[in-house]
C-alpha cells in the first residue's frame, strides 16, 4: 500500500515536470505558431501597475461642484478616501454596486473608473419609493454617463457571467434577512451570494461593508436591528467560492453597543461597521488548489497507513511478550 501511494505522488510530480518540459518546448517554437496571450482584465492590469493614489481620486470626486449637497454632509463620517482605497478601485473597471440606495458611493465610483469604466447601480424595486427622487437628481442630464440603473432582487442580478471587476455591497448584506410586512423576500441568502460570485470576473473582488452585530448574533438580527455578524457574511462568501483577502476597521466605532437598531437616535449615522474584501480565485489558482489537495490527500493516506502498520507492530510485539511470560 505504501508503495502504491508513493507511486501516486511520484506520478503527480512527474506529470508536473512533463507539463513544464512541454511549456519550455512550446516556448522554443517560432513566434508565429504561438497562441496570442489572453488579455488581462482591468483588475489584473491594475494589480501590475503602481498603486493608484486613492486619496487623490477621492478628493477629486468630493470636490466635484455638481455633487449633491446631501452627499457633502456625509463626507467626513463616511471617509471616502479610505473606502476607495479598500475597494482597490482603478480607472477602466466594471463595477456592480449592489443596493446603491441614493447613490452616494455611485458618485465616487463613477469618477474613479472614468469614461472607460462602467457602473451598474442596483436596487430592489421595493427601495425605489425611498430613493428614486435622489437617484433622478443624481443622474439628471446624463451627468454620470457611465452609470446605468438596474432594478432586481439580490438573487437575480442583471449582469452577465464574469462581467464585473468589482462588486460592492455597502450596508446591505443584513437585508438578506429582512422580511417586509407583505412577507416577501429581497433574495435568498445563499442564492444571492452565488449570483455575486457568478457575475464577478476570476481575479475580481467582492467588497462588503455593513453594520456590526455582536459575535454570534442570529441571522434574525438583520431584520430586528438591521445588523449582521461578520461571521455570517464570511461563511456565505466562502461557501460561494470567494476567499477573504482583507478587512478594515476604518468605520469602526467602539461606542456602538451593537445591540440596538441602526436607526436609534443614539447611534444613527455612526454605527460600528466592518469592511471585508473577498477575491474570486482565477482558473489557474483553482487548478493549483486541486493539485495541492491531491498531494495532501496522498500524504495523509500514506501517514494513515504508517500509523496502522506501527499499531499492528505494537500489538504483535505485546502479544509475543505476553506469550513469553
Amino acid at each position: 500500500m505504501k508503495l502504491r501511494t508513493l507511486t501516486a505522488i511520484s506520478a503527480l510530480i512527474a506529470a508536473a515536470a512533463l507539463t513544464a518540459g512541454c511549456a519550455r518546448k512550446d516556448a522554443a517554437e517560432p513566434a508565429e505558431s504561438a497562441a496570442a496571450p489572453p488579455q488581462a482584465s482591468p483588475a489584473e492590469e491594475a494589480a501590475l501597475q503602481p498603486a493608484a493614489d486613492y486619496a487623490a481620486i477621492a478628493s477629486a470626486a468630493v470636490a466635484d461642484p455638481a455633487r449633491l449637497d446631501s452627499d457633502r454632509l456625509d463626507d467626513e463620517r463616511r471617509k471616502p478616501a479610505a473606502a476607495l482605497e479598500f475597494f482597490q478601485i482603478a480607472p477602466g473597471m466594471s463595477v456592480f454596486e449592489i443596493e446603491a440606495g441614493a447613490g452616494w458611493y455611485t458618485e465616487l465610483l463613477s469618477h474613479a473608473v472614468g469614461s472607460d469604466g462602467a457602473i451598474v447601480m442596483q436596487n430592489p424595486e421595493g427601495f425605489l419609493p425611498f430613493v428614486s427622487e435622489q437617484i433622478n437628481a443624481r443622474l439628471a442630464d446624463g451627468r454620470l454617463a457611465n452609470v446605468r440603473q438596474s432594478i432586481s432582487n439580490f438573487d437575480a442580478l442583471d449582469a452577465a457571467d464574469a462581467s464585473a471587476d468589482l462588486v460592492t455591497w455597502v450596508q446591505g448584506p443584513h437585508e438578506l434577512y429582512f422580511r417586509p410586512d407583505d412577507g416577501s423576500s429581497l433574495g435568498d441568502p445563499s442564492a444571492s451570494i452565488a449570483e455575486i460570485h457568478r457575475i464577478t470576473k476570476p481575479g475580481g473582488a467582492f467588497v462588503v461593508i455593513d453594520h456590526s452585530a455582536l459575535a454570534g448574533a442570529p441571522e434574525t438580527t438583520g431584520h430586528d436591528f438591521h445588523r449582521i455578524d461578520r461571521a455570517i457574511v464570511v461563511a456565505l462568501a466562502e461557501a460561494a467560492g470567494f476567499r477573504l483577502e482583507a478587512e478594515s476597521d476604518f468605520l469602526a466605532n467602539s461606542d456602538d453597543p451593537r445591540t440596538i437598531p441602526v436607526f436609534d437616535p443614539a447611534i444613527r449615522g455612526y454605527t460600528d461597521q466592518f469592511a471585508l474584501r473577498f477575491r474570486k480565485p482565477t482558473d489557474a489558482e483553482r487548478r493549483g488548489d486541486l493539485y495541492e489537495e491531491e498531494i495532501r490527500a496522498a500524504q495523509l493516506e500514506d501517514q494513515r497507513q504508517r500509523d496502522e502498520r506501527e499499531a499492528a507492530e505494537e500489538r504483535e510485539t505485546s502479544s509475543l511478550i505476553g506469550r513469553r511470560k
